[in-house]
């Protein structure tokens, strides 16, 4: 898959399809070990969901996936990128070199950015987010629904997904 996340055993498109269509398996292709693509990219553009990384071109210093083992060669224009997309209201890091390049950019205090919460920053003349969630990676140890309840409280605060009515029906009426 030509896209972000397309390793199968990465959780991030079934903590999207656990929280927008209660079923984590949404956008996986039955009897393969891939996602829909067409499906998800029309998705997130239909909710306003931009993807892109900290880092624009990287190596890797050994074999693996993994964050410690990347060389950032090249990073993203972080500005340039936020003036592209004025409707931004926040943005969301899932890794550590991700987190530490983006605070170190527009210089935000890294403590204060626990696991599951936000820090507000300035951008031209805006006030947006950053949010830091666990990683979707499986390497991380979470429960897919687990992770997904970080990304539910970011997505309510950002207007992308309506709150949970956690009162149960009254079965008296």
């Amino acid at each position: 898959m030509r896209f972000y996340y397309p390793n199968f055993q990465n959780d991030m498109w079934r903590i999207f399809g656990w929280l927008f269509f209660a079923d984590k398996h949404h956008f996986e292709i039955p009897g393969e070990k891939r996602f829909k693509l067409e499906e998800l990219t029309a998705f997130l553009r239909a909710r306003g969901i931009a993807l892109y990384d900290t880092a624009y071109r990287i190596r890797r210093t050994k074999g693996t996936a993994s964050d410690k083992d990347l060389e950032i060669v090249e990073p993203t224009d972080l500005d340039a990128l936020l003036h592209a997309l004025p409707e931004c209201k926040g943005v969301l890091t899932a890794g550590q070199l991700a987190t530490k390049v983006f605070t170190q950019h527009y210089g935000i205090d890294v403590k204060q950015l626990k696991m599951g919460q936000s820090v507000p920053f300035n951008f031209d003349n805006r006030t947006l987010r950053l949010y830091r969630m666990p990683s979707s990676s499986r390497a991380y140890p979470m429960s897919v629904e687990k992770k997904a309840e970080y990304y539910r409280s970011m997505l309510e605060q950002l207007g992308l997904l309506a709150p949970v009515n956690d009162e149960q029906p009254n079965s008296d009426k």
